[in-house]
């Protein structure tokens, strides 16, 4: 008696301990729900399709939610480029978790169990799935809709398909980015004769527009006849690889060379010896046939640490823009015209001049971060059936503005702020001058450099006129010193910072 009624008991509290887990790992998978909705609304649908449609949820343990995407370049990607923004929308819907891991699953080695093969062939099946996903990656995922079906190339070589939403007519002209459009415009107008300008690199920070500007001149240069074939770096990379497992990497290299425009983004990506040797030949191949190239990045070519110097040379020799920052009349254009195109499918949308002056002066970091907080007004709109005022935007948009990035901080800019603050010129802190009067900028520049860029020490010796890495150090350590004795010398430097992050 005594034995069945623990046993009674304990099936009892086991019962409600499985209750308990049911209800956790219910709340978990509606956490994960909004986590979802909310990344898809700030990232807009075609980032969310292409990058976390296929990111899945496997289990919260720890605070830290366990997720998997099926392959491990999709892995890389979203730990390099979106790791932080899932983490900021997880902790917005679900205050438990703490940190993210993503792995990759296999479905061939959850179908088959582990006593149907030896330990090896498992480990060979679970090979061969990952090879076969990274293969559809390159090659069938994208294949093109029937409006990219006129260009070949783009079949042929696992180009990306562009999107019809991103023109010249579309993008929106201001101060910083005037003169990236013009020559994007006269290079996607320009019939016959040697290619201008060649190659065009456009660089800029995120959500700048210079991705636009690509897909624009893929589509006006295409409706002039010409063959062309846009390409992200990570694209270029695996269709090379995939080709040389195929055995047909020759002709891979033939057909890219036979195109009239190359477009080519994230090119700061692009990674491997032989890869980066297969991408010079091509520059190099494409130019001397005066055919045209374009290139967009996140930073000048000379910044390319990772490139092969020759390759940094050649993307230099042309015609290098860079896109700034929006400036405030600038993203009140961008908002009003993307209000005006969902207010063309949402007749009761309706933002007043006033809220859109406001989330102009309130979200200043880039254009993603603008379409984010017209989703949001419209989401508010639909879902609550009550008017946009300046309060309901406020709260509406309060995350975008409290998690928005830091602006990026350049060495020169650091060398230019601080060789005018102190009255000497930036050759003079390059230079091999010792006096006193260059060496205290020289070494608070050094010191700004180190904190507020990701550069290592001798990537930093190397911009300050090739000085080596324990001299940046030394400089470092000085003024860390000098700032816990020095309160003037304290606030010229946070002084100094703030002026660089602003």
């Amino acid at each position: 008696m005594y034995g069945e009624g623990q046993r009674g008991r304990t099936g009892g509290a086991g019962l409600k301990g499985a209750q308990t887990m049911e209800a956790a790992l219910d709340d978990d998978a509606e956490a994960w729900g909004r986590v979802k909705r909310r990344l898809r609304a700030e990232l807009g649908e075609d980032v969310f399709t292409s990058w976390f449609a296929r990111l899945e949820l496997e289990a919260v343990v720890d605070g830290c939610a366990r997720l998997s995407v099926p392959t491990r370049f999709l892995k890389s990607w979203i730990e390099a480029h979106y790791a932080d923004r899932v983490l900021s929308a997880y902790r917005g819907e679900a205050s438990k978790v703490v940190g993210v891991a993503i792995s990759v699953r296999s479905s061939i080695a959850k179908e088959a169990p582990a006593g149907a093969r030896g330990a090896r062939e498992v480990g060979r099946a679970e090979a061969g799935a990952t090879d076969h996903a990274r293969v559809k990656l390159v090659s069938d995922r994208d294949a093109p809709t029937p409006l990219q079906r006129d260009d070949r190339a783009d079949t042929e070589l696992g180009g990306a398909p562009l999107d019809q939403r991103l023109t010249f007519h579309s993008f929106i002209v201001g101060r910083s980015n005037a003169l990236a459009h013009a020559a994007a415009d006269r290079i996607a107008r320009h019939a016959g004769g040697q290619a201008l300008y060649n190659p065009l690199y456009l660089h800029a920070g995120v959500g700048l527009g210079k991705t636009h500007l690509l897909h624009a001149i893929g589509h006006e240069a295409r409706k002039h006849g010409r063959r062309i074939i846009y390409l992200t770096a990570d694209r270029f990379m695996y269709g090379f690889v995939a080709a040389l497992k195929a055995q047909t990497a020759l002709a891979f290299k033939e057909r890219l060379r036979g195109i009239d425009l190359l477009i080519l983004d994230d090119v700061q990506f692009i990674q491997g010896r032989s890869i980066q040797q297969e991408f010079g030949h091509t520059l190099n191949s494409l130019i001397d046939s005066g055919r045209q190239i374009v290139v967009a990045s996140d930073r000048p070519p000379a910044d390319l640490e990772s490139l092969d110097e020759r390759v940094r040379s050649r993307l230099a020799g042309g015609l290098v823009v860079e896109i700034g920052a929006l400036d405030e009349q600038l993203r009140a254009s961008i908002l009003a015209a993307r209000v005006a195109a969902v207010k063309a499918a949402h007749a009761g949308f309706d933002v007043s001049p006033a809220v859109i002056s406001y989330v102009a002066r309130a979200i200043v970091a880039n254009g993603r971060d603008l379409e984010g907080a017209v989703n949001r007004l419209l989401a508010h709109a639909t879902l609550t059936g009550s008017a946009i005022t300046l309060e309901t935007a406020e709260i509406a948009i309060r995350d975008l503005i409290r998690n928005r990035e830091p602006k990026r901080v350049k060495i020169e800019d650091i060398q230019k702020l601080v060789a005018s603050h102190y009255n000497v010129s930036r050759s003079d802190i390059l230079s091999e001058r010792r006096t006193a009067a260059v060496v205290k900028p020289r070494q608070i520049a050094m010191y700004l450099a180190k904190v507020l860029t990701l550069r290592s020490l001798p990537e930093i010796g190397r911009r300050f006129g090739g000085r080596d890495h324990t001299t940046v150090l030394h400089a470092v350590r000085k003024i860390e010193r000098l700032l816990g004795e020095d309160t003037g010398l304290h606030d010229e430097v946070e002084l100094l910072k703030r002026m660089l992050q602003e």
